[in-house]
């Protein structure tokens, strides 16, 4: 197209004015496009539109190539796409085998910090049980017994074990040694707090110190009749929801602790050893004389009620 050209209807075209004086070679090179067609041209919206197979032509000066393309075609191309990217069922069994073999070998580590978590929870639960016990019969100058019942015994007895133990905490109301002065621990006892169930742990043996420098290893040395798991049965038990509690510690108006009761004496210190269990059976393994494992040893100071951890 050049100036003075006629179209369709017999009408020059008008070029615009900064363009009309540009040379005759330079501007069919900016503006035209092979074969006298023309093109596009995106910085003038006053531009003409020619037809769509002209837009398809390499243009010279700077003019836009378009390209159509039909929405069937886009249709297809975006669901070949689609399968290229999705998984196939190969992939996907794989990816399946994979999981589960890491679920399988993570299971016991998953497992073990589990009962690690329940032998400390339980371990600081009793803790707590004892101070309480501890400090309501100084506050209020009274006995107080803390019962316990369950899953309590010697390690190798595999019946003892059932991985439950319930705590419950009884007070003399008139603040006399009931059992001492009676002989037997009445029915009639003052409850304090509420009975708490531990789940996932023995009250069993933690072995004698080994004295081999660590904190474990160096708690004070408790004989087998201070030890709740294996000291005798009390003659002196009591009932709380339906719960007897063959085995206690009591605590005195000034603070002393005494297991079991009778012509048992206060000494050094009294022990509750914590084990962890998967069921019915110890999470922990025997070498020698000595039980390995995530095993907690609760003493209680004979004199002054004081209640300490050790782990192992």
């Amino acid at each position: 197209m050049r100036a003075g050209d006629e179209n369709k209807n017999g009408n020059r075209w008008r070029l615009p004015a900064s363009r009309s004086k540009l040379p005759a070679k330079v501007w069919p090179r900016t503006c035209s496009c092979a074969k006298a067609d023309l093109c596009y041209n995106a910085r003038s919206s006053s531009t003409l539109m020619f037809p769509q197979q002209a837009s398809r032509r390499l243009c010279g000066g700077g003019c836009v190539s378009r390209t159509f393309r039909s929405p069937f075609t886009d249709q297809r191309s975006r669901k070949q796409r689609e399968r290229a990217s999705a998984f196939t069922l190969l992939e996907l069994l794989i990816v399946v085998g994979v999981i589960a073999v890491l679920l399988v070998l993570m299971a016991p580590a998953f497992t073990t910090i589990k009962s690690g978590g329940d032998v400390t929870s339980a371990a600081y639960t009793i803790k707590g049980v004892l101070d309480t016990a501890r400090t309501y019969a100084k506050a209020n100058n009274t006995y107080t017994w803390v019962g316990f019942a369950g899953s309590i015994g010697p390690n190798t007895n595999q019946d003892a074990i059932t991985g439950q133990v319930e705590l419950a905490i009884v007070a003399s109301k008139d603040g006399t040694n009931l059992w001492s002065v009676n002989n037997w621990l009445p029915d009639n006892l003052t409850q304090v707090g509420k009975m708490t169930t531990l789940n996932n742990i023995h009250i069993g043996d933690t072995g004698s110190p080994q004295n081999n420098g660590t904190d474990f290893e160096s708690r004070e040395n408790v004989d087998t009749d201070h030890r709740i798991s294996s000291s005798a049965n009390t003659p002196y038990p009591f009932t709380v929801q339906g719960t007897t509690f063959n085995k206690w510690i009591q605590f005195s108006p000034r603070g002393e602790a005494l297991v079991h009761g009778g012509n048992f004496s206060i000494v050094k210190a009294a022990e509750v050893g914590v084990l962890p269990t998967h069921g019915n059976a110890l999470a922990v393994t025997q070498s020698g004389n000595l039980w390995l494992g995530n095993v907690i040893a609760i003493q209680i100071n004979g004199f002054g009620g004081n209640v300490r951890i050790y782990r192992r």
